[in-house]
């Protein structure tokens, strides 16, 4: 249980790292988004090798696409009245990293509480992306006149849930059928891959420009190969 504890706070504590950056001196938009490609990238390996892949081996495909849908659905539906309310900047990205971050640290606890020790490409896919996450949406929330004590409160609540989550999902992983793992790591990877294309991916090409394909890349790169060495 204390690792569960360990680990889920280091993995949830980036959000804030990130929210701190983004308060500590305003980012060019141009580097926000190099920062958003890269982070963008490393999701799109932790949705491919440590959600998507392990999801259907541990449940199955039929648990993975009923997780995948549930999760695609619940960001889809939740960020529809973020988009239509004038100065909330930042919003979806928020919501992403507290809609993914639940269960990808759900995931770890329920690892952790199986023995198998922590997945070292899902903790850094998660440390790495929270990152661009939560320093983008900072910083479009400072750009929306957000105050600063509302955003670092904002971050350090999902935060928190987060962390709570890996500490959940050690508690309940014995009652935890395989395929409803399968079905966790389905809704991350459904509720990461909405948010990456209607709101990361955009975002991050039109503050970084042509060289944002090139940091995402790099990113899924740099990901994939440490999800390798787990």
């Amino acid at each position: 249980m204390f690792a569960a504890i360990g680990w889920g706070a280091f993995a949830a504590s980036s959000l804030v790292l990130g929210a701190l950056l983004a308060l500590g001196h305003r980012w060019p938009d141009r580097t926000v988004g190099l920062v958003l490609s890269f982070g963008a990238g490393a999701l799109i390996s932790a949705v491919s090798f440590e959600l998507a892949q392990e999801g259907a081996r541990i449940g199955g495909p039929l648990p993975l696409a009923l997780g995948l849908a549930a999760g695609a659905l619940t960001y889809f539906l939740a960020d529809r009245p973020l988009e239509r309310k004038p100065g909330a900047g930042g919003g979806s990205l928020a919501l992403g990293a507290f809609l993914d971050g639940i269960p990808e640290q759900a995931v770890l606890g329920i690892g952790l509480a199986a023995g198998e020790g922590v997945s070292v490409g899902l903790l850094v896919a998660v440390f790495v992306s929270n990152l661009p996450e939560s320093i983008g949406s900072s910083a479009d929330m400072l750009e929306a006149q957000r105050p600063r004590r509302q955003i670092v409160r904002l971050w350090l609540v999902v935060s928190i849930v987060c962390a709570l989550a890996t500490v959940a999902g050690y508690a309940i992983a014995d009652a935890v059928s395989d395929e409803l793992k399968g079905a966790i790591d389905g809704f991350a990877a459904g509720a990461l891959l909405v948010m990456l294309a209607d709101s990361m991916i955009p975002e991050a090409r039109r503050k970084a420009g042509l060289a944002g394909g090139l940091v995402l890349v790099l990113g899924f790169a740099v990901a994939a190969g440490l999800s390798g060495l787990s």
